[in-house]
């Protein structure tokens, strides 16, 4: 039985997509508008993200729709941690905490984690697949802007292990197509990616008061009120 979960996904998801791509902290990274500080705060942000969630997907392997896409190539917290090294030295720890939703984001984790595994996938689907997508195009821009060398501080944004993008991500969605997923069990996947969706957005949003400080409110505004192609 094929539940066609990943081409669910990317349709059930779509709108959430165009959203987060029209962020004004996104829009304006993609044209260039990159603040050190406020780069690292977001990466720091995802580092607390992303070690919940592969926390999470370690801990239930034993669950047959995780174990089927699970993928170490794609874990990311030991790159953020390259990077929080690079922005705030060896005692990072003690300078990165958690944003308020990112908080909430990682409280959601951990609660499916411990009742409802299945729909980790929809936030693993959300950040993986974005990372291998229009991830790569914003670290060319965040690199570009900082004026960085090789990975050094966009680490987070590279997937050594996976020389084809392509090809994986083609790999990683014929695995979710084929999982023998209920239809209720993928409207709920689905619900919970645009769940994730939502709170990746807010956390860029959370960032978005800092950033018009930084280059000033008329800037901002010229730079979000227009239009920005996507990148998917």
């Amino acid at each position: 039985m094929s539940s066609n979960l990943a081409v669910k996904l990317r349709a059930g998801t779509q709108q959430a997509h165009t959203m987060a791509e029209n962020v004004g902290l996104m829009k304006c990274v993609l044209k260039g508008i990159v603040d050190r500080d406020i780069f690292a705060t977001f990466l720091g942000n995802l580092y607390y993200v992303y070690s919940e969630l592969e926390a999470a997907i370690q801990s239930n392997l034993k669950h047959p729709f995780i174990g089927a896409l699970y993928f170490p190539e794609l874990n990311r917290k030991a790159f953020l941690e390259r990077d929080m090294v690079f922005y705030y030295g060896n005692n990072w720890r003690s300078l990165v905490t958690p944003s308020p939703v990112t908080q909430t984001y990682i409280n959601r984790i951990r609660e499916l984690s411990a009742t409802e595994p299945p729909l980790l996938l929809g936030h693993a689907y959300t950040r993986y697949m974005g990372d291998l997508s229009g991830g790569q195009m914003f670290q060319k821009v965040v690199q570009l802007a900082l004026q960085l060398s090789a990975y050094e501080g966009t680490s987070f944004y590279n997937f050594e292990q996976i020389p084809d993008k392509n090809a994986f991500k083609n790999k990683y969605r014929q695995a979710l197509n084929e999982l023998p997923v209920d239809d209720a069990t993928v409207n709920r996947i689905v619900a919970e990616a645009n769940h994730g969706f939502k709170l990746n957005m807010q956390i860029a949003q959370e960032l978005e008061e800092s950033l018009i400080k930084a280059v000033g409110k008329d800037t901002f505004n010229k730079l979000t009120n227009s239009d920005n192609p996507g990148s998917t």
